[in-house]
């Protein structure tokens, strides 16, 4: 039944165009972050575009460790 359903030009556009986005939306995640490292944003970018079944994937497992918190707002401190 399953191979029935991905036999379908339109399902399998679909999975295309969702993992698309998913991948844009972590290329400008890498874009738009501050990393600990300043070598880290080029490392990432090089991941997401040779690595691309899995490398968004592996960007948001592994990249929040190496990110650069914010300051943390005066108001807010716990």
């Amino acid at each position: 039944m399953v191979m029935f359903i991905l036999n379908f030009p339109g399902v399998m556009m679909i999975f295309g165009l969702l993992f698309f986005a998913f991948w844009l939306y972590a290329l400008v995640d890498v874009v738009k972050s501050e990393f600990k490292d300043p070598n880290m944003k080029l490392i990432w970018i090089i991941v997401l575009l040779f690595a691309n079944p899995i490398g968004p994937f592996v960007y948001f497992g592994l990249a929040k460790n190496q990110k650069g918190g914010r300051p943390r707002s005066k108001y807010f401190n716990r």
